[in-house]
């Protein structure tokens, strides 16, 4: 059955541990005579001492510790004006998960990976150091601030490969991973109906004005308020679903396959992650879901072999079947809401539309800006890493630091005005190197019930490395894609020591 993680028997005085610093935290905090705002932070603040203390004792459920933060941090900062200092707990609590964890490396208890696109890899985030000192970077805060985006969460692979002992820890990994987005995505649905003042202050910080994005159909005029749910932005949200639908689809494959119970329930949750899909608005998310489903259909039947083949067709029957339940009853009691939806979808998706954007979106925009990188003089070497990365804005708001004045909307074209022509070749090799010894990894489970959760995360690899990055740099930089990208590879290479015979309930 499964269930959310819980602490194994000796994780409980580690917990022990945190309760009782995050109730010493409470107790100051009503001690003192403090604002409302003063409290929360306070409050806030030791959790965050109650959580690095279990993590120092236990990194495994640090990392469940982290990934929750990970996600909820959004909802405090947008309440909190964007305190600053709350964007940064997840980093600190990030260190302290990656200490613990090698110095349980270091004494020889934890495996570790061998993976060939290492080297490739490691030559660019060489590169990546010596942008740092590029002389057309204004200061170094840039090129700290590059570092973070491209490679603070690297070590999330090795985290990700020593985090599964088992199936019974992958179990556990998923059942976390879907129940907390089947809420987070409930949530984001609630938004879309009732409103965009759900989960949102009254007053936004200006930069945080994408809370609040309301788009409106071309041809019948309906108005769709995107949602954001408990995150600052409706892309962030609408990222994470598609990752937790591609995971979820590969969890009910596998444990259909396996025959475990919770195959219900992980279907479930992958219905009300779909809901959620089309209730953001999003045209991107929305088209690569439905893509996506055919291509996991597909790759599963393939690599089931004929043992399994019939469990996984049963598998995809059941995900079909609950996605559309759960799709018909909200139609069925909110159809203005998927009304306004579809009809957005339609009239700027449809290659027939007379409004339709998608050959603009998917080929002609990108391919502009792609080719506006050479418009600025400084592209053969680049102007340094961190000079147009996701988050500048407030190296230049903050500290006050000079803008670099530069960026387009190009994956592509950002590693070009930041490393250099260089940049995107590095890129490229070792982005192949990772999905070449990742499609490798997978051939290994043909056959087993491990097979859809490998191609499940392959599939999320390879998207968010090649047709993501040719639309833009934002999402690999966005935290929450940077660190399921390199926790799920570590994920992926494991599975096949845990790989057992099809028989095996």
């Amino acid at each position: 059955m499964i269930t959310v993680p819980r602490a194994y028997a000796e994780q409980r005085p580690v917990l022990a541990v945190g309760v009782a610093t995050v109730s010493l935290a409470v107790l100051g905090a009503v001690a003192v005579t403090v604002s409302p705002r003063q409290f929360l932070v306070l409050l806030l603040f030791g959790a965050a001492a109650g959580i690095c203390a279990t993590v120092l004792a236990n990194w495994r459920m640090g990392v469940y510790l982290f990934l929750a933060w990970l996600l909820v941090e959004d909802l405090p900062r947008k309440f909190l004006g964007n305190d600053m200092r709350l964007y940064f707990v997840k980093d600190a609590l990030a260190v302290i998960v990656y200490l613990a964890f090698l110095v349980a490396w270091i004494q020889g208890r934890e495996p570790r990976p061998r993976v060939g696109f290492f080297a490739l890899l490691l030559v660019f985030v060489g590169w990546g150091l010596v942008q740092v000192f590029n002389p057309r970077s204004p200061s170094l805060i840039y090129g700290l601030l590059g570092l973070r985006m491209y490679f603070f969460y690297l070590p999330l692979l090795f985290v990700g490969y020593a985090l599964l002992r088992g199936e019974r820890d992958l179990r556990h990994f998923l059942a976390f991973n879907l129940v907390l987005a089947a809420v987070i995505g409930g949530l984001g649905i609630v938004q879309g109906i009732v409103g965009l003042d759900f989960l949102n202050p009254a007053e936004l910080p200006p930069e945080l004005n994408l809370a609040r994005l309301v788009r409106q159909a071309p041809i019948t005029g309906a108005l769709v308020p995107q949602p954001d749910s408990i995150f600052v932005s409706e892309g962030r949200f609408a990222w994470y679903m598609l990752v937790m639908f591609l995971l979820g689809v590969g969890a009910v494959a596998y444990l259909v396959a396996r025959r475990a119970r919770g195959a219900g329930i992980a279907a479930a949750a992958v219905g009300a992650i779909a809901v959620a899909i089309m209730v953001s608005g999003s045209r991107g998310t929305f088209m690569y879901a439905l893509g996506s489903a055919g291509v996991l259909a597909g790759a599963f039947t393939y690599g089931a072999g004929s043992r399994l083949r019939g469990w996984v067709r049963l598998s995809l029957a059941l995900g079909l079947a609950t996605g559309g339940f759960a799709l018909v009853t909200v139609l069925m009691l909110y159809p203005e809401t998927v009304g306004a939806r579809w009809a957005w979808y339609y009239e700027t998706i449809a290659p027939w539309s007379p409004e339709s954007q998608l050959a603009w979106r998917v080929w002609g925009y990108p391919i502009g800006n792609l080719l506006g990188a050479f418009t600025f003089p400084g592209w053969p070497l680049g102007y340094g890493i961190g000079t147009s990365s996701l988050g500048g804005q407030y190296v230049t708001g903050l500290l006050g630091l000079p803008a670099v004045d530069i960026g387009v909307e190009s994956g592509y074209g950002t590693l070009i005005l930041e490393l250099g022509i260089v940049g995107p070749l590095l890129w490229l090799l070792w982005t192949v190197a990772l999905v070449r010894e990742g499609w490798r990894t997978v051939r290994q489970l043909r056959g087993t019930p491990l097979f859809p959760m490998g191609f499940a995360i392959l599939w999320f690899l390879v998207l968010l490395l090649f047709p993501f990055t040719f639309g833009g740099m934002q999402p690999y930089q966005n935290y929450v894609f940077n660190a399921y990208l390199w926790l799920l590879a570590g994920v992926l290479f494991r599975l096949p020591t845990m790989a057992r015979p099809w028989e095996e309930p």
